[in-house]
């Protein structure tokens, strides 16, 4: 058997959304904006396979994800991807799949299967509510952090991403690149890439944003998305470190602004970043989305 694997384009944008809707999830790669922006750094291309979408890793040994649609359809699909590995002589291999989905696969394949979870991967969930008022004796350091931005930066404003300041955030990207060296570091060269296109595509990608002005001056921005019914995923975020206690800010103001309809807030995982992680555990998560890789017993 054969498949037209292809390159997500922004085309497919509401073909993408389909599938995902019809599984929803919290996990942040179920979103087309991070599988269009993303693909083209980690070689993902997709296809529709028994009514259930599918997307494959061309790394060194083909991947899938998850795939996402009806239950029947991705059982379908599967057993498709399974007969799709045999003819070729690869092994049958899974990425990005949750708890929930490996207990489906159980379901239906009871001990062919094992997974192995993937920490570096794993999302950061929190309570919409606590990344809003920073209650709570835990989250009194962060309080802190907004206090003394207050009192330093009187004349702080926040708004809404829009035709009228999004050059500007462009422009304040460019010279966080330059000052973070970007050019020297392909992760971060790839990161920057992707926080440049999803400020240019904003509009055409459903992205809402947030930019925190200092003397005037864009200090830092957060921008992301509905996730699903109850989440919302934050893509990026950036911010000037020489400017204190801006990236508690804008991460506060964001959520206060932008994510308040939704109960909660996935902040992405840390890619085994050691610093990125004690930020992200230092903001107490509800829970966190665990990911793992799915090969056969």
């Amino acid at each position: 058997m054969e498949y037209d694997f292809k390159r997500p384009e922004l085309e497919d944008r509401d073909l993408v959304n389909h599938y995902f809707f019809q599984a929803p999830g919290r996990s942040c790669e179920r979103t087309f904006v991070n599988v269009f922006l993303w693909s083209r750094h980690y070689k993902v291309k997709f296809a529709v396979i028994e009514d259930a979408l599918v997307f494959r890793n061309e790394g060194n040994d083909y991947a899938f994800s998850y795939p996402a649609g009806n239950p029947d359809a991705v059982k379908r699909a599967l057993e498709a991807i399974m007969e799709y590995c045999k003819e070729r002589e690869c092994p049958f291999k899974l990425y990005n799949v949750t708890p929930e989905h490996f207990e489906q696969m159980e379901n239906w394949f009871p001990g062919r299967f094992k997974i192995e979870y993937v920490r570096d991967v794993a999302d950061y969930v929190y309570e919409t509510e606590k990344l809003a008022t920073l209650a709570g004796k835990k989250l009194h350091g962060k309080r802190n952090h907004i206090n003394k931005f207050k009192n330093l930066y009187s004349d702080w404003s926040y708004e809404s991403l829009s035709d009228d300041n999004v050059e500007e955030c462009f422009q304040m990207a460019l010279r966080w690149r330059n000052q973070n060296g970007c050019d020297d570091d392909a992760e971060k060269n790839a990161e920057m890439c992707v926080t440049l296109n999803s400020l240019r595509l904003y509009k055409e990608l459903g992205l809402r944003g947030g930019i925190l002005r200092v003397n005037g001056e864009v200090a830092a921005f957060s921008m992301g998305e509905p996730l699903c019914s109850d989440t919302f995923v934050v893509h990026i975020e950036k911010a000037f470190a020489d400017i204190e206690g801006a990236y508690p800010m804008i991460n506060q103001q964001f959520v206060l602004h932008e994510c308040m309809d939704y109960t909660y807030v996935n902040r992405e995982d840390d890619a085994g970043s050691e610093g990125l992680r004690k930020a992200k555990l230092s903001y107490r998560p509800a829970f966190m989305v665990e990911k793992g890789i799915v090969t056969e017993i």
